[in-house]
């Protein structure tokens, strides 16, 4: 069992780069919801830092992520946490969809987005699993370097569902890669995501730290404003080409699919649980 004082995420700063940790490593970095926030607090802290100039996003342990917490024993679907990505009401107390739209908006959707625009570039170190949410925590990067043994899936369509709700697919990797991505759940591994263009670098696993390291110094020494504009310049257009309003409509599409599960079987999950979410299978 984890320790219940352990801090969830850590936050170290090495020179200009602050390193910002998952640390559930028994649970392959299952994101809950106080881990959600206490990402929002490091990057939050690193961009008020001006001797910050790049963040490093990381899991510790053998896995980057294997997604939301489905299933741990600290899966804090029913607790309240400070509104910060939206308006909408506090989930807790409330039914069915109204509460389910109320904290995806929040803890997934908009936080992501929100780490998105953070006006510093971000790196994620991504190592073993990215799975699902965990998706959602790499391609909120800039950049993302996987280590020979990452792989990537998101296998939600199991559920009904048209994948995690920061639903960048059809930008990171194609809009026809991405529906064999969705329509199987097959893992893809490191190799065939840098083809794909999902990851900028893959290293072997000994070398991951050195090398994002490396990078990060090397883009630490671009002045601040020129990067801030940079990452802003590639955003506008990402949003041009539909990003941010794709995201939007299949948002409310995951949510249909969610009340569907709910009026038709025992849950939104269509009865799935981490164990079965695995993927058994890899593409070539």
């Amino acid at each position: 069992m984890s320790n219940p004082d352990s801090e969830v995420v850590t936050y170290e700063q090495r020179g200009d780069v602050a390193v910002v940790t998952m640390n559930r490593p028994e649970y392959r970095n299952a994101q809950n919801s106080a881990m959600t926030y206490a990402l929002d607090d490091a990057f939050y802290r690193a961009a008020a830092d001006d001797a910050v100039k790049v963040v490093v996003l990381a899991g510790s342990g053998k896995h980057f992520s294997a997604g939301h917490d489905i299933g741990t024993p600290g899966r804090d679907i029913d607790s309240s946490f400070e509104r910060r990505a939206g308006l909408w009401w506090d989930h807790v107390g409330r039914e069915g969809a109204e509460s389910r739209f109320a904290r995806e908006s929040e803890v997934y959707l908009g936080m992501c987005r929100r780490w998105r625009e953070l006006p510093k570039p971000t790196i994620a170190m991504v190592q073993g699993a990215c799975i699902a949410g965990g998706l959602m925590l790499a391609w909120s990067c800039d950049l993302v370097i996987a280590a020979d043994d990452a792989f990537f899936a998101d296998p939600v369509v199991r559920m009904g569902i048209p994948g995690v709700e920061y639903f960048a697919h059809p930008w990171v990797m194609g809009p026809r890669f991405a529906k064999e991505f969705l329509f199987t759940g097959e893992r893809v591994g490191a190799d065939r995501a840098l083809a794909l263009g999902m990851v900028n670098r893959v290293v072997a696993r000994a070398e991951l730290e050195a090398e994002t390291m490396g990078l990060a110094e090397k883009i630490a020494q671009m002045p601040r404003l020129g990067l801030a504009l940079t990452k802003k310049a590639v955003n506008q257009a990402e949003d041009l080409m539909g990003l941010r309003a794709g995201m939007d409509s299949v948002f409310g599409l995951h949510h249909l699919a969610h009340a569907h599960n709910a009026e038709v079987g025992t849950d939104s999950l269509a009865g799935q649980t981490a164990r079965s979410m695995k993927a058994p299978t890899t593409s070539p």
